[in-house]
């Protein structure tokens, strides 16, 4: 079985996996973060969304080994010395969340969509979450949570 080594989370691991494991299998099996949600199995929903190398990718889709080097951000990384990122600052004070299953994926988008485009507005938020679904909102508070979270990731 191949080893991989890749920091996650700015922590240094190297695992066992088997040839065919997905990112996202890895991650919560083998390193018990178990923020990164799988709902799909077809890489449709974007429950899964983590960074590689600073890009948000659905790890459902990506194979382990193909991590093998990189830099791995969750949802669990977000978060600094107990301080909220200020997109889940954002989510929380606007209630961009309900039942909570598609928020890290949400998140985690929605930080990389702020970090490539600081001046979004809402229809340019609704373009870059397409790939992530949410059941239980009508979105308007998601788009209001990541207007405010990209405001304060500007300062």
């Amino acid at each position: 079985m191949p080893v991989i080594s890749l920091t996650v989370n700015g922590n240094p691991v190297t695992v066992e996996v088997e040839a065919r494991s997905l990112l996202s299998g890895v991650l919560r099996s083998n390193l018990a973060l178990t923020g990164t949600h799988v709902g799909c199995d077809t890489s449709q929903c974007g429950a899964c969304v983590v960074h590689v190398d600073g890009k948000p990718v659905k790890s459902c889709a990506m194979l382990a080994v193909q991590a093998d080097g990189a830099s791995v951000t969750t949802i669990e990384g977000l978060a600094k010395n107990g301080k909220l990122h200020p997109m889940q600052e954002a989510f929380r004070e606007h209630h961009g969340l309900q039942c909570g299953f598609c928020t890290p994926g949400m998140l985690m988008s929605a930080v990389a969509l702020a970090e490539q485009n600081p001046d979004l507005d809402d229809a340019a938020v609704r373009k870059g979450l397409e790939g992530n679904l949410c059941r239980c909102t009508g979105y308007q508070n998601i788009v209001h949570a990541v207007l405010d979270g990209a405001k304060a990731m500007r300062g």
